[in-house]
């Protein structure tokens, strides 16, 4: 039995008890290539949501597209492939790339992107209140993440709403879709990303350099995650829970 993103199976449970049969759902992870302008530029395993805002993001992390202005179509083939259109310079040498603590084939930055400074991020603050109803409205947003145990959420709030809310077996994937989202313009950046996943150096790069001013996590970040926001002056929490955050950078967008 399948749903598109997950599937049935029968499982045995053993303990002290004996053996019991139980049913467990599983999230479908299938690899999509993404090509730009018809060339192939980089593949990945993901959850087949969002596929249009993650074709564009995986090429904003690989520095191919950086403004929204850029994109122009993205279609997705049901052969396993994603076709972003773009106005941007063709290049014959493929981009050099840094290897990150990433998963799935994202763990993958340009180095230009890392290198360079970094534009003025957007006014934006956000209140403990709105925290609460963000957190709260992305660990609810499907029951996917109950049922497999196996993805990851992200979601951006602004302007006192929820803005978007995605799901991918590799939290890269995840936060790669709301910057696709942005780049393909049906969200905007100037609010607050929440992931399920770490905060490494790419996760926090990647939302800087969409112009994302404050990023939380449900966990924590590293060291060079927390490099990147103090240079691009990005307020970067982690832990966060309803009425509870840990502000590692930045803490004066955190309002009330």
């Amino acid at each position: 039995m399948e749903s598109g993103v997950t599937l049935k199976h029968k499982t045995v449970i053993l303990s002290s008890d004996g053996a019991l049969e139980q049913e467990e759902t599983l999230a479908i992870e299938v690899p999509y290539k993404v090509a730009l302008n018809d060339r192939d530029i980089g593949a990945s395993m993901v959850l087949a949501t969002g596929l249009e805002e993650f074709g564009a993001g995986f090429l904003f992390g690989q520095g191919y597209v950086s403004r929204p202005e850029q994109v122009k179509e993205v279609l997705v083939c049901d052969q396993g492939r994603i076709a972003v259109y773009a106005d941007v310079d063709e290049e014959d040498e493929p981009k050099e790339v840094i290897i990150t603590s990433g998963c799935g084939g994202t763990g993958k930055i340009s180095r230009e992107m890392l290198e360079g400074a970094f534009d003025p991020l957007p006014e934006a603050t956000i209140s403990m209140a709105e925290v609460s109803r963000f957190i709260r409205a992305v660990l609810n947003g499907s029951d996917l993440g109950a049922q497999t145990h196996c993805v990851h959420g992200c979601g951006l709030w602004a302007h006192g709403k929820l803005q978007a809310f995605y799901e991918d077996v590799g939290r890269h994937n995840a936060v790669d879709k709301i910057i696709g989202a942005i780049l393909l313009g049906r969200i905007p950046a100037d609010g607050a990303v929440y992931t399920t996943g770490r905060l490494t150096s790419d996760m926090v790069l990647k939302c800087a350099r969409i112009g994302i001013p404050i990023v939380m996590s449900r966990t924590s970040p590293s060291s060079l995650g927390l490099a990147i926001a103090r240079r691009a002056g990005v307020t970067l929490i982690g832990y966060a829970r309803p009425g509870r955050l840990n502000v590692f950078n930045g803490p004066e967008r955190i309002v009330g």
